[in-house]
């Protein structure tokens, strides 16, 4: 049989593109449901409303949670600052997209939180589209498969509401259960932690454009956190520097603030609507689909 040695090429640059497509794929598109892990913190009911809530367009007050909305504008940019006052961190949810656990289970930040009936909702740390980094979600564990940079940090919110930082890479299965964590997210760069700033002029997010929508949380005192979403991508706004998000926490007091997943994913959604102007795609103002949310409510 006659060899046509000229084929070979052809036949591998198909292949490769074959390989390239399904990568893209099972990335972005092959949904892929993952296993629910051990039930680290139990769960209790958060179902009751002792008085009828006190809500206007930019508040939310019951017994349990105060919730106080600022818009401001910090360096050519809308920011939106929700500063939430409970001494019940358990309200303090997160929810899946599609209400499960695994790659490409994507839905709107709205979406989510209407499903769950949130009174405040952010998106999360876009989980799904890695296969490494802690998911600890509502007292249970999902993963626990550290980042390997020493540089990479991870946030606990633990079963005494406390926020707290863990270096991933340094932080076993086993060391992060013993902290009791209630959540677990994976993303940042840690912005503040002991009241001083951690990021500089230089510091970026891998995969960042000039002008970045963003999203982070911290904590002020013991029973006193942030949500802080800023517009970006638009004539209007130009967007946030990691330090100037982080200055932006420094200035509502933050003991500790923490990135989350920003771009076209950061989105705020309050009683009902949205907050911000996300973009997802060039300056397009439209919602993102994300893995993830973390919510303010009651309803599992």
């Amino acid at each position: 049989m006659k060899i046509n040695w000229l084929s070979y090429p052809v036949l591998f640059t198909i292949s490769l593109s074959l390989a390239t497509t399904y990568s893209l794929l099972d990335t972005f598109v092959i949904a892929r449901s993952g296993q629910e892990g051990s039930q680290w913190i139990s769960s209790t009911s958060l179902s009751s409303i002792y008085t009828e809530p006190v809500v206007t367009q930019t508040s939310y007050i019951d017994e349990q949670v105060s919730i106080e909305i600022d818009t401001i504008r910090r360096f050519q940019t809308q920011v939106y600052v929700a500063t939430i006052n409970t001494q019940n961190h358990r309200l303090i949810k997160a929810a899946f997209g599609q209400d499960t656990y695994g790659r490409n289970f994507n839905e709107k930040t709205s979406v989510m939180a209407t499903r769950k009936n949130a009174i405040l909702a952010i998106n999360g740390d876009y989980y799904g589209f890695r296969e490494v980094g802690f998911v600890v979600r509502n007292g249970i564990e999902y993963r626990t498969i550290p980042r390997p940079s020493s540089a990479d940090t991870g946030i606990v919110l633990d079963d005494e509401g406390a926020l707290r930082l863990i270096r991933e890479s340094q932080t076993t299965s086993a060391q992060l259960q013993a902290l009791f964590p209630w959540q677990v997210w994976s993303f940042g760069p840690t912005l503040i932690s002991e009241s001083t700033l951690r990021v500089d002029a230089s510091s970026k997010v891998p995969y960042e454009l000039a002008s970045n929508p963003r999203t982070a949380m911290g904590q002020v005192d013991d029973d006193t956190y942030l949500f802080v979403t800023s517009d970006g991508r638009t004539s209007e706004s130009d967007g946030l520097s990691l330090l100037e998000l982080a200055l932006v926490f420094e200035e509502y007091g933050a003991q500790l603030a923490y990135n989350l997943d920003g771009g076209g994913s950061a989105t705020m959604w309050f009683n009902g609507r949205l907050v911000n102007k996300p973009t997802n795609s060039g300056s397009t103002i439209s919602e993102r689909s994300i893995s993830d949310i973390i919510y303010i409510g009651y309803e599992n």
